[in-house]
């Protein structure tokens, strides 16, 4: 009984091992799919437009503090 006990509770960790690559893994698809939706907001009509103004409103700030 003792010996069964012992494997059940090892049971757990055994499967912890590749955790790490799977999270990393969910983490650059999350980052993928971030940035395929900002490219696909940008390159449609209203995006590109709001980031010329940006790019501008930028452009025009560090010209005014020279």
């Amino acid at each position: 009984m003792r010996a069964f006990i012992t494997r059940l509770l090892t049971l757990g960790r055994h499967g912890e091992d590749g955790q790490a690559t799977t999270e990393y893994a969910l983490v650059l698809l999350g980052a993928a799919l971030i940035a395929l939706l900002v490219i696909g907001w940008a390159t449609t009509g209203g995006g590109s437009g709001r980031i010329g103004q940006l790019f501008d409103s930028v452009i025009d700030s560090v010209v005014d503090k020279l």
